[in-house]
């Protein structure tokens, strides 16, 4: 049996992302699931979703006092700085692992410790301003990647050590919602 993907991951399902679907406050949006039917309205929905995640986060920081910033979503969750700085690092690696798996057959992904990362030393010395900049731009460039893509590119296929072969249709679905994932917990803070 193969491992989930990300446990803390949900869908894009939720059309209001500041009305919780779940009270549980590690998915604030619902659990993941995937839609097998994918279409090209469906696609440029997720295309959608993860352009626009730059923007709803800054929206969604936006006045936090130093202490909101500190303050984990849930008991033994990250702090909302924290969750700032992963959406950018999570969202760079699956940019290179799509560029990876648009130039290479089915080339294995490396994964990464993101709890470890995270609680690295520039994590709380780093503003949010540089990870939400960051942002801004590796949006740009996915999206201008994302939107000149064929059929058969989303069908390309990566591999994932622990799920094995998965395709970048499947990688657009997760990251369409991770950001609005993430949103929901600066929202949980936000609500206190």
């Amino acid at each position: 049996m193969r491992a989930p993907y990300n446990a803390r991951m949900t869908p894009l399902s939720n059309p209001n992302p500041l009305t919780p679907l779940s009270n549980d406050p590690r998915y604030p949006t619902g659990k993941l699931t995937f839609d097998p039917d994918v279409t090209p309205d469906k696609r440029r929905a997720w295309i959608d979703a993860i352009r626009t995640t730059p923007a709803r986060l800054r929206a969604a920081v936006s006045g936090l006092t130093e202490q909101q910033l500190e303050t984990p979503y849930r008991d033994g969750g990250w702090t909302i700085r924290q969750v700032v700085h992963h959406v950018p690092e999570s969202h760079a690696n699956a940019w290179i692992r799509f560029k990876l798996a648009m130039t290479e057959d089915s080339p294995t992904i490396k994964l990464y410790n993101e709890d470890a990362w995270v609680k690295l030393p520039d994590v709380p010395r780093a503003p949010i301003e540089s990870s939400l900049t960051l942002l801004d731009a590796l949006h740009q460039r996915w999206v201008a990647l994302l939107e000149a893509m064929t059929d058969a590119d989303f069908r390309r296929p990566l591999t994932h050590p622990e799920r094995g072969q998965i395709t970048l249709d499947t990688m657009l679905q997760i990251y369409a919602w991770h950001g609005p994932h993430h949103i929901g917990h600066v929202e949980i803070v936000r609500r206190g």
